[in-house]
């Protein structure tokens, strides 16, 4: 004990001591040190980004799904976001799913994910199965384009009673299992407006409890605002946690209780803090897509090369803002 108070009282001498030797250099007139500024966040590299085109962003055009290949491969895009109902419909009307990989392949764009209402997390045990049959079929017709990842929303329990978040990540490691079988990765999907899984928190409990290596995250930056999330919870994912981030921004009013889907608007074009989510990304390693995932009824009723180009050179811009 007397050797610590000795301690202790060595270290107070000497910063009583300092504090007096500064403050006569003062009293004298002698230069000091300046003080240091605050240094600039350090730029961070975005060269892994790529860029992808949600066709609900000209979903009101009603293009089949090859013209909206077409669009997007000529606004500039590294890949798309189809969704699963314009694929069916294209094959069902006789289309060649293989023209479709070659289209995509000659155009340079990957399928990096895509749009899918599988209910694969309801509570019935007969329901979920046959949600899960679906999600194969959804997953092996994806596959035959190249398709790479599929949303995996809470379809199904977006309204009702709030379900147990551990039994929610044994049916999502049942997903992910199903996503082995056909070599696209299901995307555990944050729904703002959703009982289940409207918040940041919530997803990620269960990605983290399912204990599947393929488990990951689909976050929207319109939806984690509508769920009452903060985005500061980003900055706890790694990079690999993300493959894909769907990039929109949203306007200061309607407010967030009442903002809704249609009320989207181009990235930069709103309030969202979109610098700083892209920037707790990439410091954690995020090298992934962004994706272009809008509503807006005023962009459907303009030409679709056009709102694909604008959106596209929007988002550019705000990454080279984080950059």
């Amino acid at each position: 004990m007397t050797d610590a108070l000795s301690r202790r009282q060595l270290l107070l001498s000497s910063a009583v001591a300092a504090g007096a030797t500064l403050g006569n250099r003062l009293a004298v007139g002698e230069e000091t040190e300046p003080a240091t500024a605050a240094e600039p966040p350090p730029k961070l590299s975005t060269n892994g980004i790529r860029y992808c085109f949600n066709t609900s962003t000209i979903r009101g055009q009603k293009l089949p799904i090859d013209q909206q290949i077409a669009i997007a491969a000529e606004a500039g895009y590294d890949g798309i976001e189809p969704w699963l109902r314009d694929l069916e419909a294209y094959r069902d009307a006789g289309g060649s799913l293989a023209d479709l990989r070659k289209q995509l392949a000659d155009s340079g764009m990957k399928v990096e994910s895509a749009i899918a209402f599988a209910k694969w997390i309801i509570d019935d045990p007969a329901q979920r199965k046959a949600g899960l049959e679906q999600a194969k079929r959804d997953m092996d017709l994806l596959a035959e384009i190249g398709g790479l990842r599929i949303a995996a929303p809470p379809s199904g329990a977006n309204r009702g009673p709030k379900l147990d978040l551990l039994a929610v990540a044994d049916r999502y490691r049942a997903l992910l299992e199903v996503g082995e079988q056909t070599g696209v990765i299901p995307q555990l999907e944050v729904w703002g407006f959703s009982t289940n899984l409207s918040r940041l928190g919530e997803s990620t409990c269960v990605a983290i409890e399912s204990g599947h290596p393929d488990a990951c995250l689909l976050p929207d930056v319109y939806h984690i605002y509508k769920g009452g999330s903060d985005f500061t919870g980003l900055s706890l994912l790694s990079g690999s946690a993300v493959h894909v981030l769907h990039m929109n921004d949203y306007p200061a009013d309607p407010p967030r209780k009442t903002i809704g889907d249609g009320d989207r608007v181009f990235p930069g074009d709103g309030v969202a803090p979109l610098r700083e989510i892209l920037r707790m990304l990439l410091v954690n390693g995020f090298g992934g897509v962004l994706s272009l995932e809008l509503f807006n009824p005023l962009y459907w009723k303009r030409d679709a090369l056009e709102v694909a180009k604008e959106g596209l050179a929007k988002m550019k811009a705000v990454v080279a803002e984080v950059g």
